[in-house]
């Protein structure tokens, strides 16, 4: 037996949360372990595990609300800086699997690190890689 996901408990109102908005598609709630103060996140109401099995409608509601959310933390805070995070699988750190997105308020020098060292790429290898994603695209209807 799977165990419950933490964010469809907390929209049932079985885990207490502070939230910051809802509407019909999604819920906004503050993270209690934040990176920084601030940190929010964005959750779509029906449960999806990850960017990959999320219908386009609902993807899109959910970066909706957290587009008003971000501008939000900005006026509220008015943070130097801000990252918009969404993760999947857990080579990518994804924690919950129920597709969320953070918005993490950021500070220079904050000793957050994202950033990876810029390395010229093989152009061959990165045409051939677009080529076969482009494909992917056109059996997929894109």
């Amino acid at each position: 037996m799977t165990e419950p996901c933490v964010f469809c408990l907390i929209l049932a109102g079985e885990i207490p949360s502070i939230r910051v908005y809802e509407d019909d598609d999604t819920l906004a709630f503050m993270d209690i372990h934040p990176v920084h103060p601030g940190h929010t996140l964005v959750i779509p109401k029906a449960h999806h595990p990850n960017l990959f099995e999320i219908p386009d409608g609902v993807i899109a509601s959910t970066a909706q609300t957290a587009a008003k959310i971000g501008r939000a933390i900005q006026q509220a805070l008015n943070p130097p800086g801000m990252n918009l995070l969404q993760c999947n699988g857990e080579a990518a750190e994804q924690s919950v699997q129920h597709f969320h997105m953070h918005l993490i308020p950021r500070e220079m020098g904050d000793g957050m690190t994202m950033n990876w060292e810029m390395i010229k790429g093989d152009i061959d290898a990165i045409q051939a890689l677009a080529e076969r994603i482009r494909a992917q695209l056109a059996e997929n209807g894109a």
